[in-house]
């Protein structure tokens, strides 16, 4: 019964708090997550999985980027290490601290007020995603201080479904990524 009532008050709660920045800082500040500046103010955000296609990023995400780079980060890595639906068989991207390891995706300047609806659509603020400011830089070497998504994950990774995989797959090519990541992302095993 409980589990209806939060879904219920989640459904009215969230739209309410996307178009009143007060309440969202407030919604943000009970989950101890901060949610600094103005709604208009441009970030950059680093997407590294299926956030890398337009399809999933614009089309259903509904984000309208003013401007987008190929970037990368340095001192994580991807993995397949979530546990999707079904369980066990569509495994979700996810980074992980490694010192030698790197991620590239692609950087999307978007409002704080996209990032916010953003976050809600990966389910943040809650248990999963988390999101993560670092340092990244641009495929001419530029730093760029932006926002990520990072879970705790399982030891061992799973294997993404061909669907997800592909959209990975698709987004990294479709924005130009570097032919070494894209080879990378095509010997990632999938799930049958």
């Amino acid at each position: 019964m409980w589990r209806g009532v939060r879904r219920g008050l989640r459904r009215v709660w969230i739209p309410v708090t996307l178009r009143v920045w007060p309440l969202a800082r407030l919604w943000y500040s009970a989950w101890g997550l901060t949610l600094d500046g103005r709604p208009d103010e441009p970030v950059w955000y680093f997407a590294y999985g299926a956030n890398m296609h337009d399809n999933a990023f614009r089309a259903r995400r509904g984000m309208r980027p003013d401007e987008w780079r190929v970037g990368r980060i340095t001192g994580y890595r991807l993995r397949f290490n979530l546990d999707g639906r079904p369980k066990g068989r569509a495994a979700p991207a996810n980074i992980s601290p490694d010192t030698g390891g790197e991620v590239w995706g692609v950087l999307y300047r978007i409002s704080r007020r996209e990032l916010v609806r953003l976050n809600v659509s990966e389910g943040i603020p809650g248990r999963r995603y988390r999101p993560l400011w670092l340092a990244a830089e641009d495929s001419g070497g530029n730093p760029v201080n932006s926002v990520t998504y990072i879970a705790n994950g399982n030891e061992a990774d799973g294997k993404p479904s061909l669907r997800y995989i592909a959209l990975i797959r698709d987004g990294a090519r479709a924005h130009g990524l570097p032919e070494f990541w894209v080879s990378f992302l095509e010997h990632v095993d999938h799930a049958e």
